[in-house]
């Protein structure tokens, strides 16, 4: 079993930035794939980005490309998603996820396992 505790959510400014953490507990966190999720108000999860379990592979959802970037810190248990140049359409509930099979390019949410509990990201205009 594994937890996930997102932090670093809140209120910004359009064109400002955040850094989302995700801190894992439980089992062993190196080897499974990570992923950001977001979910809208009225509107579907969507994937954001995922990050395979060196870092060495990376895939972002074309609304953040270039903007978001994941990141993690395998001796911190922890992933991280740097978001710049926020736009008031990222307004969402940000979730963590992890895949205990370490796929490559998991873009779906049934490829995930574990989630948490979600941190509200809010941006104004």
């Amino acid at each position: 079993q594994v937890q996930l505790v997102e932090s670093g959510g809140g209120l910004v400014q359009a064109g400002g930035s955040l850094r989302l953490s995700c801190a894992a507990s439980g089992r062993t966190f190196t080897y499974y794939t990570m992923g950001w999720f977001r979910q809208a108000p009225g509107k579907e999860r969507e994937f954001v980005s995922t990050i395979n379990w060196s870092g060495s592979t990376t895939y972002y959802a074309d609304s953040v490309k270039g903007r978001f970037t994941i990141s993690r810190d395998n001796a911190k248990d922890t992933v991280y998603l740097q978001m710049n140049s926020l736009k008031p359409e990222d307004t969402a509930v940000y979730y963590c996820a992890a895949d205990s099979l370490g796929l490559k390019y998991a873009r779906h949410m049934y490829e995930y396992d574990y989630w948490g509990q979600g941190t509200q990201v809010t941006v104004s205009s």
